[in-house]
């Protein structure tokens, strides 16, 4: 393995774009695919973006998912085939074109030439291609451009006109009027959705109009109020609630008899006397306030004052009554219109009980119109506004004006008329196009329906066989929706889009729809290589029924691209034309996702058009996210720059860093996320950081055997691993396997956001528990056998971690690879090559719960310690541990004890199982838990939890449950609380404890003199320590370390590196050495003094390694010859040490040196003429005495 730098030096973006260019070089993504090729498919659709605008972090949510499960899938064997998807037709081209060429109404479309619009649409679809490439490659995700599909493709085209074939043929297509919202920016009606993307609070005009009853003896008017006065010219009928109660009311000084809710009275405005005022009129002096926030609503005092009831009748009685229309515009529909008719939509939270319907403009409005015979369903509804939303010259006095503009005109008409009885403003959220950014209008409109009502019991059994996540999304949000659909309204009055496949004869008699190209080539004899507008509105089909019926013609409309995007799944593929058994022996297909706004959008679509085809869902599993909000919880804007650029989060953190905080966050279950850059950057420093510090611990060491000479690192195979005899190798392999467990299960599960927290918790163990624990044997302190052990299981827990995280960090798991793969024969050339990592081996849970429990020892322990200002260089005598699993306490004492003795720097501990000995019990009740669950009960279980005695407490931690006031409360229920009990004639100074649910942790704190010696040689430890990271040495760098005190009185010093010579050798890795003996010609590499440690002064001083020449046995080597052992030593001073220790354990232990010029060729021996440190020195001259 190449060594690696330190963690501040390495650049995560940089490694990344090293990575792209080595999958670039070796085809990583097709190697991949090209490897799994005849392997079980995976089919995963993914939707397909518009090309006219650039990827957001919406983009790179869904994406990441995508990838995640994709890469997941294809370790575990599958072919996976992923190719990207383009939505070209549609709102979002067509706005962007109309905006280009200043097209305000359709009829400036057709005078420019459908063929040279369409032609200008197809002109900008791909024109961000390349960005989206770059950005969607920079992140990580593998999916093919190359063979992308797209929705203006011939063969995608020629699908969709084969689903709705089918569906026609399976008589769930009709053409009809649907009033739904309408864009006039764009000439286009709406779908729901996408109607509800953009609301805006606006002021409307508020007014209330007379409806003079016909035949009414008191001359009574109905009093309607509406927010759209444009809609009242085209006014049909009034529709009341049959099950409310209405009044008839003269005004006290003005006569006027008004009728409406008894609720709503006090809606009406108060008048003052005025004389010869006509019933229903406004005197011209009122003037309206049109200011008014919110429906006027008066008070009802005011209406109690002012107007005399004279009559009290329900809403049912006033069905069937006639009344004067406002205007005259539709007066053929006399005999069956403006009539009082009744619905349970009318409401009395405002207006006045009587809503004005005009059922071309209001989809309730629509319905009870042709329920109470006002129109009838299937005959042309006159609609009185165009597709530009201005007046048909139906509306003659307003023939040509906007809707929205000819407001004030109406009201001053109806004024005029005398019809007019409030006139305010009523501020309100109203819905906007959120393409061009005008109002909506609801508007009825000719359109081709799917037949969705009649496949709504379908549609909620497939859903049922869907597994989602989260599950709320597809249970409540997706279930509601169901059950509410209505007919689907597919087809769209505009040009750029897949045109519908219906041909019509001209006395509509004849219906021939197209299911592909081949036909309609055979029956109009014409060639089609484009199915665009302009390519066939030209091409006729001859009546079957003779020339004398004259042709066949298509209609004008093109598909909704919802329509087109639910298609697909067998559009994309050209099914039934190709693919036939791939799509067959794989549908429904295995995996979608996408945002919550797909719900009804996508998701809908692809469940409408599999349930009417196949009966089937098209999918089997769904991941739902939310939205990715900007850091203030807005909407991410261009135009207010609140959220940085995902190229520049990438630049700063990498890719996985983004991945990781996207899919750790409750956007992945469906909830928004405020994008924060510093969230990426806290992945980076809580979770690739140590785990990049793991690994460069594992490559440092793993070079440092061959510093010192020894053979190379090859990691010792997987069966010897899992029979190490060492407790940490037993716990982490379990560990890595419970990993390996849990990550197929979530996997599986498609919960990815478990996946980071579980990860995190890993790598703080691997650290924090492994590696720091286990220093000595990585660092060969223990023996090269137990070295190569320790670093084999290091090896093999990082290879699997990457391997198990390679879907999700693709790159960074690359890195690690592609460097821990250099120590292996025949492994794969890319991690993403490797297959999913199976459990090998069993998992020892008891050993995994010990270490946890072990660690909550330690942490307790250390509480302690804090809280008695005793750090843990101090030493302490003893600890007592008390728990009542009798296993546990086994492993703490033997197996664990060692490393929570040298952990809390404690000489012994003791293990207890008799838990009342030290602690008294009690119990509580976890109110948390409880509260809820337990309701009114709370109370009584809540004081008999607390009564319980210490032998009910004992017996229900045994038992894991008790019954209390007829509830079973579990171990989760209660908290059992150990409330220590200090011996008799101890204080808290001298002993305390601390203690975690049923364990208890207790400290003698008690001074001791003869574990003073220990202490202090800790903090001498901890210094050299220090000035070895100040020196910015890496742990294989090799010195000698030189100690010279300072003290007049240096006898406490002597005495500290006598007793504690062992344990300072230890843990520094070599003797710490008198600064008597250190050569003139040593190389100091960095110094200190220190002052006031312990009550002591001392230099400490690194070196490098210096040779120590054994002078007699030089001289000898020459009959005493000086000048010869000068010359010798001088030689031998210049080498580099290095080069000269690999000499040496070259030739055993001895060299010839023979290179010196007059000098003859001797042999050295290491150990007799010379010494590679002081240090090796001193060890033998020790050991010869």
């Amino acid at each position: 393995m190449e060594e690696v730098c330190e963690g501040k030096d390495f650049s995560f973006p940089k490694h990344e774009e090293e990575i792209l260019r080595l999958w670039t070089e070796i085809k990583a993504f097709e190697t991949q695919l090209e490897r799994t090729k005849g392997s079980p498919e995976y089919v995963f659709y993914d939707g397909p973006p518009f090309a006219t605008g650039l990827p957001h972090y919406g983009h790179i949510l869904a994406g990441t998912i995508k990838d995640i499960v994709t890469r997941y899938q294809s370790m575990n064997g599958f072919h996976v085939t992923r190719r990207f998807g383009w939505d070209c037709h549609g709102l979002p081209v067509e706005n962007e074109i109309d905006r280009r060429l200043n097209l305000k109404k359709r009829e400036e479309v057709l005078k420019l030439g459908i063929d040279k619009y369409n032609e200008e649409c197809r002109s900008i679809v791909t024109r961000y291609v390349e960005e989206w490439e770059k950005i969607v490659w920079r992140t990580g995700r593998w999916i093919d451009f190359n063979n992308g599909y797209k929705t203006m493709d011939l063969s995608f085209m020629e699908s969709v006109w084969w689903v709705f074939a089918q569906l026609y043929k399976k008589d769930l297509v009709y053409k009809g009027f649907k009033v739904m919202p309408y864009s006039t920016g764009c000439k286009t009606p709406l779908s729901n959705f996408e109607a509800g993307q953009e609301y805006r609070d606006v002021p409307d005009p508020e007014i209330m109009v007379t409806f003079p009853v016909i035949g009414d003896p008191h001359k009574a008017a109905f009093v309607a109020w509406t927010t759209t006065p444009w809609t009242l010219p085209s006014n049909l009928a009034l529709c009341v609630n049959a099950n409310f109660v209405y009044v008839k009311v003269r005004n006290k000084y003005s006569g006027k008899v008004y009728v409406v809710a008894e609720s709503r009275l006090s809606a009406l405005p108060s008048e003052k006397p005025k004389p010869n005022v006509a019933n229903g009129s406004l005197d011209d002096s009122k003037k309206p306030n049109p200011k008014t926030k919110g429906p006027s609503t008066g008070k009802t005092g005011d209406a109690v004052d002012h107007f005399e009831v004279l009559e009290k009748v329900s809403g049912a009685s006033l069905v069937g009554l006639k009344y004067e229309p406002l205007f005259d515009y539709f007066k053929e529909y006399s005999d069956s219109a403006f009539k009082v008719i009744a619905d349970n939509y009318v409401t009395d939270d405002s207006g006045t009980g009587i809503v004005h319907c005009a059922p071309a403009f209001g989809e309730d409005d629509y319905r009870v119109c042709i329920e109470n015979q006002v129109i009838i369903k299937g005959e042309n509804l006159i609609v009185a506004v165009d597709d530009d939303g201005c007046f048909t010259t139906k509306v003659s006095d307003f023939s040509g004006q906007y809707v929205k503009d000819a407001d004030k005109d109406i009201i001053e008409a109806v004024k005029v008329n005398g019809r007019l009885v409030k006139l305010g403003s009523f501020m309100h959220s109203y819905p906007f196009c959120p393409r061009s950014k005008t109002p909506l209008i609801y508007r009825a409109v000719p359109s081709w329906f799917v037949k969705v009502e009649t496949l709504k019991e379908k549609l909620l059994r497939n859903n049922k066989e869907t597994y989602w996540v989260p599950d709320f999304v597809k249970e409540k949000r997706f279930q509601n929706w169901l059950e509410n659909a209505r007919d689907w309204a597919v087809s769209r009055s505009r040009f750029w889009g897949t045109p519908l496949p219906i041909w019509i004869s001209e006395d509509g008699e004849e219906v021939e729809v197209m299911d592909s190209i081949e036909k309609l080539e055979k029956l109009s004899g014409v060639k089609a290589d484009d199915l665009h507008r302009h390519k066939i509105d030209h091409i006729t089909i001859p009546s079957k029924r003779g020339p004398e019926y004259g042709l066949l013609r298509r209609v004008d409309d093109v598909f909704d691209c919802w329509f087109e995007s639910g298609s697909m799944p067998y559009a994309y593929i050209h099914y039934p034309f190709e693919n036939v058994e791939l799509f067959e022996n794989n549908f429904p297909g295995h995996f979608v996702a996408e945002g919550l706004d797909q719900t009804r959008g996508w998701f809908y679509t692809l469940m409408v058009l599999s349930t009417a085809l196949f009966d089937k869902p098209a999918f089997k599993n769904l991941i739902c996210n939310g939205l990715v909000l900007a850091e203030d919880g807005k909407k991410m804007s261009k135009s207010l720059r609140n959220y940085p650029s995902p190229l520049e989060v990438i630049d700063n953190y990498g890719a996985d860093a983004l991945r990781l905080y996207i899919i750790n966050s409750p956007v992945v279950r469906a909830e928004p996320l405020r994008f924060k850059k510093e969230g990426v950057h806290g992945v980076v420093r809580d979770v690739f950081l140590p785990w990049y510090n793991a690994y460069r611990f594992l490559v440092q060491n793993a070079k440092r055997l061959e510093v010192e000479g020894l053979a190379p690192f090859i990691p010792v195979d997987q069966a010897t691993l899992q029979n190490s005899s060492n407790v940490l190798d037993q716990w982490i392999n379990s560990a890595t396997q419970s990993l390996i467990y849990f990550f197929r299960q979530e996997m599986d599960g498609y919960r990815l956001y478990t996946v980071v927290p579980y990860l995190l918790k890993f790598l703080d163990n691997l650290t924090n528990i492994y590696v720091r624990f286990n220093r000595k044997r990585l660092k060969g302190r223990t023996g090269e056998e137990d070295c190569r052990m320790a670093l084999s299981t290091l090896y093999n827990v990082l290879l699997v971690s990457c391997k198990v995280m390679a879907p999700f960090t693709p790159f960074f798991t690359e890195v690690l690879y592609q460097n821990l793969r250099k120590v292996t024969n025949g492994s794969e050339e890319s991690i993403h090559y490797c297959r999913f990592p199976q459990e090998e081996g069993k998992r020892g849970e008891r050993i995994e719960q010990s270490v946890v429990r072990m660690m909550t020892i330690i942490d307790l322990a250390r509480n302690i310690r804090e809280r008695h200002n005793k750090p843990l260089k101090t030493p302490l005598r003893e600890m007592v541990v008390v728990h009542p699993d009798a296993d546990f306490l086994d492993d703490i004492a033997g197996k664990l004890r060692e490393y929570v003795l040298e952990e809390l720097n404690v000489r012994s501990l003791v293990p207890c199982n008799d838990t009342l000995k030290y602690a008294s019990l009690r119990a509580e009740p976890d109110f948390s838990v409880l509260g809820k669950r337990l309701g009114k009960s709370m109370g009584v279980v809540a004081k008999e939890v607390k009564a319980m005695s210490q032998e009910n407490i004992l017996a229900f931690e045994k038992a894991g449950e008790v019954t209390i006031a007829g509830h079973c409360l579990k171990l989760t229920d209660i908290k059992v609380v150990r409330d220590f009990k200090r011996p008799d004639g101890m204080t808290e100074l001298e002993i305390d404890a601390a203690g975690d649910g049923d364990v208890l942790v207790i400290l003698d704190l008690h001074a001791d003199e003869s574990l003073y010696e220990a202490g202090v040689a800790r903090e001498i430890v901890n210094r050299i320590q220090k000035l070895r990271k100040k020196a910015a040495l890496e742990p294989t760098d090799i010195v000698e370390v030189y100690f010279n005190s300072l003290d007049e009185d240096k006898s406490l010093s002597e005495r500290v590196l006598n007793s504690q010579d062992s344990y300072i050798a230890d843990a520094i890795g070599s003797h710490l050495l008198p600064s008597a003996v250190k050569p003139s010609h040593a190389v100091i590499i960095c110094e200190e003094s220190f002052h006031g440690i312990s009550g002591m002064s001392f230099v400490i001083s690194l070196t490098r390694p210096t040779l120590m020449f054994s002078l007699d046995a030089i001289h000898r080597l020459n009959a005493g010859n000086s000048k010869f052992a000068q010359g010798l030593e001088t030689y031998l001073l210049s080498r580099d040490h290095t080069n000269l220790k690999s000499e040496f354990q070259l030739g055993n232990g001895k060299i010839t040196v023979n290179c010196i010029e007059n000098l003859p060729p001797v042999d050295l021996v290491l150990g007799e003429h010379l010494f590679l440190s002081v240090g090796d020195y001193f060890s033998g001259t020790k050991k010869s005495e």
